[in-house]
């Protein structure tokens, strides 16, 4: 396992923290599509831009990308990698934790990605908004997920301890 791509059913999932650990235990370069997705004022990368940008990570010997951006990329970084890691944590387990790093990122005004912050309205108001979106990805990737996934060498981890044991089995 050298390059592989996160993804979850929900953010809040742990993606990053998990995205994180990864390339730490491999010592692989670790790219949060996020920071590259996210320009300054929220102002979204364009989609060609975007791929330009990650192509020096893709053709890497090795990686560990947080994310797939399909609406942008397609399944090139699911194509590219050698393993798929799916984070499709309950609920009950997700939820608690993209409300409370939300609230903490809020009261603390935590620069996100390109001078970004979170703020009430955008966690709780609109379509797109943090948390009805991700109830809403969460029910729709579940149904979709599994299908989608089907072609690529994917993990799918369910529980916390699912998700510890797997990090702690990987090593360089």
């Amino acid at each position: 396992m050298r390059k592989v791509a996160v993804i979850s059913s929900a953010s809040g999932n742990g993606k990053t923290t998990v995205g994180r650990m990864l390339a730490s235990r491999l010592e692989v370069p670790f790219v949060e599509l996020d920071a590259l997705v996210h320009g300054s004022n929220w102002n979204e990368t364009p989609n060609d831009d975007l791929r330009l940008a990650l192509e020096p990570t893709l053709s890497g010997d090795g990686w560990v990308i947080d994310g797939n951006y399909s609406s942008k990329l397609g399944d090139v970084v699911l194509r590219e990698a050698d393993t798929v890691v799916w984070l499709d944590l309950p609920v009950h387990v997700w939820l608690p934790r993209l409300l409370l790093r939300t609230l903490r990122r809020i009261a603390l005004r935590e620069e996100l990605w390109n001078g970004n912050r979170e703020s009430l309205k955008g966690a709780l108001w609109g379509r797109d908004a943090l948390i009805p979106f991700a109830l809403r990805m969460h029910r729709a990737r579940r149904t979709t997920y599994p299908e989608r996934l089907a072609p690529f060498p994917t993990v799918r981890l369910r529980t916390q301890p699912e998700v510890d044991a797997f990090v702690s089995g990987v090593a360089p």
